[in-house]
């Protein structure tokens, strides 16, 4: 008898992953095709929706070169979230590019309507504050200032959605029109209490709830695909998690107080805080829905840095200080230990749990001998900084926070990176032994089964609390500083 196999989807910000797993949640094959990140000079990004379906049909050729049809029994999905797309209802086809999460866009149309009674509305029925980056605004955005989204509303021809509904659209040849709320709760458009769109959050945008997806379970039967005619009997799409909460699925994070950080273009830090949403939302991070299973609902907070991964992209293509990510690592191991400078990785204001959407990045605390390996190090460290200041809202929040610091990501494997984290945060990092921990959580989910995901790999501090103190102090002296 042939082994069955789950066909994961992980469609990230910089390309989408066609990934073979078996019946134990094992890997069998896995492949990857990067598409264009559209950036002008205003700084939008943008995606384009017809690339990203060319790559998928290629990607789904390519594994049936590996397995035949019959082998393939099942279909998840996880993906970028809080990215907007929109296309037509009729067709399929997109109406203009994906403005992705990245994108400040929206900014504008914010400004116009902001209030502080809306930004406490707003954060009192979504859990997530007032701001461009979330896909509402991104929507009313485009129906603003996108020709052909505007007259296909006017046409009621309007779909609006998130990466994954619009996987599910394409898959489904238009049959399905479907959301998840780990998904849906990042478009500020969704009543985190009642799991629904909410026509109140609909207006303060502009959006229409007629042209959103129904929002089912996580674990729903999606609809059916034949991968654009290649199975001769379409297969059903059993599970689709937003990324961050898939990772979480995956490192068995199902007890309030368990956390994780991901590392990818961006960086998510989350903690699940159980079944029962606090009272008090009100504090300086999000919070969201990890998952709707079966009709029971798991609530997370989360902290979102902008610049992770992206960080070292930059280093690389506009800098020119490095060529490969990889040599990160080595530099910052060598560079100057009493070289003081800081990056402020503010290159589209800086996030939680700061919210200085207007502060500017910048290389502070420079001196004559400051040079590649200085400035390559303080990128990194900026990034365990701003962690660490998100792990300490966590403890605000849950007194039972774990003790250990479960990771995942590309950026896993930077030496340095991971031995800073542990310095930083005084804490273990357990390193994950699989990279494409967002799509095999989502496999997890279809599947109805975990496995273990953890390495023999781990990381304990080796820098005295003293020590480290200083370092998070100038950190937060140059945040001050900078944003006063």
């Amino acid at each position: 008898m042939s082994e069955k196999y789950t066909l994961a989807i992980d469609q990230s910000t910089q390309g989408t992953k066609a990934i073979l797993v078996n019946q134990d949640n094992q890997i069998f094959w896995k492949t990857a095709l990067p598409h264009k990140q559209i950036i002008n000079r205003q700084g939008w990004v943008s995606h384009d929706l017809d690339e990203i379906k060319d790559n998928l049909k290629s990607l789904f050729a390519s594994a049936l070169s590996q397995v035949s049809e019959d082998q393939i029994t099942k279909l998840a999905i996880t993906n970028q979230r809080e990215s907007a797309a929109a296309w037509s209802r009729k067709t399929g086809s997109p109406l203009c590019h994906t403005v992705v999460w990245q994108d400040s866009r929206a900014e504008s149309l914010l400004k116009k309507i902001s209030y502080p009674e809306l930004k406490d509305k707003v954060k009192e029925k979504t859990g997530l504050a007032l701001s461009p980056y979330f896909t509402g605004a991104k929507w009313g955005w485009m129906l603003l200032n996108e020709p052909r989204v505007k007259q296909a509303y006017e046409n009621n021809d309007l779909c609006l959605g998130t990466m994954d509904s619009w996987l599910i659209y394409q898959l489904t040849n238009g049959k399905s029109f479907k959301t998840e709320p780990s998904n849906a709760c990042r478009t500020q458009l969704m009543d985190i209490r009642t799991g629904q769109w909410d026509e109140e959050l609909a207006e303060i945008f502009g959006v229409d709830l007629n042209t959103l997806p129904e929002i089912v379970d996580s674990n729903s039967q999606f609809g059916e695909t034949d991968l654009f005619g290649l199975l001769s009997q379409p297969i059903p799409i059993l599970s689709v998690l937003g990324d961050s909460q898939a990772a979480l699925f995956a490192h068995h994070c199902f007890n309030s107080g368990d956390f994780k950080v991901t590392f990818g273009t961006g960086s998510s830090v989350m903690l699940n805080i159980g079944n029962n949403l606090p009272d008090n939302i009100n504090n300086r991070l999000n919070t969201s829905i990890a998952w709707s299973l079966n009709g029971k609902t798991s609530y997370v907070v989360e902290g979102n840095i902008n610049y992770a991964g992206a960080c070292v992209t930059w280093l690389k293509d506009n800098l020119h200080l490095i060529q490969t990510p990889q040599e990160t690592a080595d530099l910052a191991l060598t560079a100057n230990p009493k070289d003081h400078t800081y990056l402020i990785p503010a290159f589209s204001g800086l996030g939680a749990p700061y919210w200085l959407p207007d502060l500017q990045a910048a290389f502070v605390g420079m001196n004559a001998t400051t040079g590649k390996n200085e400035l390559v190090r303080a990128t990194l460290n900026s990034l365990v900084y701003q962690i660490n200041d998100i792990l300490n809202e966590f403890q605000t929040i849950t007194p039972s926070l774990a003790k250990e610091i479960h990771t995942d990501g590309g950026m896993i494997h930077n030496k340095y990176l991971m031995q800073f984290l542990s310095n930083i945060t005084q804490s273990k990092v357990d390193i994950s032994k699989i990279s494409e921990l967002s799509a095999l959580g989502s496999v997890m989910n279809a599947n109805q089964k975990v496995t273990d995901t953890n390495s023999e790999i781990s990381y304990q501090p080796m820098m005295k609390e003293n020590d480290k103190n200083k370092l998070v102090d100038g950190w937060h002296k140059w945040i001050k500083k900078l944003a006063s």
